[in-house]
């Protein structure tokens, strides 16, 4: 097996993802401006090695899910679209976790008919709802699998403590957490998901602020890997841990390409430690 590679669902997939939240209009809410745009990204991104394609109910709501079918379905045999329930959308920028059993079930059995699949590859509990017992959210899920409409159960925005709680319920294949170059607030997490086996989802992975200003690390390091800030960023992440995914979204086919020729940046040890070092401080 290829080491830029992370099993889900049975399927070695490249650690450079999709993240399908931009197909999507302003606010994640509504139609995107420019559909066939957006259809011609997911066709794009699949024609250049991308596998693994992370989107959500909310994301729309429902048009991110509905845009990769209309872009992939049936889908290639080796690619694993991953999405997830538990965040309901009310407005432009609005969310709110709702985890009660019977809305997860509701959300799943929709996102199977949404995605034109029997099974869906990575189901992920978008957020924990602090008003529904962590056990009974999971154990939907649980229940669902066992039933055969999940293969694999994941987490969303979840500390160590949370997953192994859940892990108690579930087998619990993934967690996705917002993380980055310079936002690494779920290092323990990435920590105990590398010693426990489990695939780590990092969104919101391209490095913005200081690091990635004019003249700071991420830019000294571009310009001598021949390379872009946004590829020194994505080249970080998947040198960092041999379990982190990573799904840049763009509604754009020339930064989509862009972002995937982070796949063929070679940093050396001293950069990777210049910019570790960096963020560090």
């Amino acid at each position: 097996m290829r080491h830029d590679t992370f099993t889900i669902a049975g399927r070695a997939v490249h650690r450079l993802g999709f993240g399908a939240m931009s197909l999507t209009g302003p606010g994640v809410w509504g139609p995107p401006k420019d559909r066939d745009a957006c259809v011609r990204v997911l066709r794009r991104a699949v024609e250049l090695g991308v596998e693994f394609i992370d989107t959500a109910d909310s994301y729309g709501p429902y048009v991110s899910e509905e845009i990769i079918r209309e872009a992939l379905h049936p889908y290639p045999e080796h690619v694993v679209i991953a999405t997830k329930a538990g965040f309901v959308r009310t407005g432009p920028g609005e969310w709110h976790p709702v985890g009660r059993p019977a809305y997860l079930r509701q959300e799943v059995e929709m996102s199977l008919r949404r995605l034109g699949v029997d099974r869906l590859d990575l189901l992920q509990l978008h957020r924990i709802d602090p008003e529904v017992p962590l056990e009974d959210q999971v154990g939907e899920l649980k229940a669902l699998q066992d039933e055969g409409k999940i293969a694999e159960i994941g987490l969303s925005e979840v500390t160590v403590a949370d997953l192994e709680r859940a892990r108690r319920v579930a087998p619990i294949a993934t967690v996705q957490n917002r993380y980055n170059l310079t936002l690494r607030g779920s290092e323990d997490v990435l920590e105990h998901c590398e010693a426990q086996g489990l695939g780590f989802i990092a969104y919101t992975p391209i490095a913005k602020g200081r690091l990635a200003a004019p003249g700071g690390p991420v830019d000294h390091v571009a310009e001598a890997a021949g390379a872009t800030p946004a590829q020194v960023s994505l080249a970080w992440l998947l040198a960092h841990s041999p379990v982190l995914i990573t799904i840049p979204g763009t509604s754009s086919v020339a930064h989509l390409e862009e972002n995937m020729g982070a796949a063929r940046v070679s940093l050396t040890g001293g950069q990777l430690a210049e910019l570790t070092e960096a963020a560090a401080r």
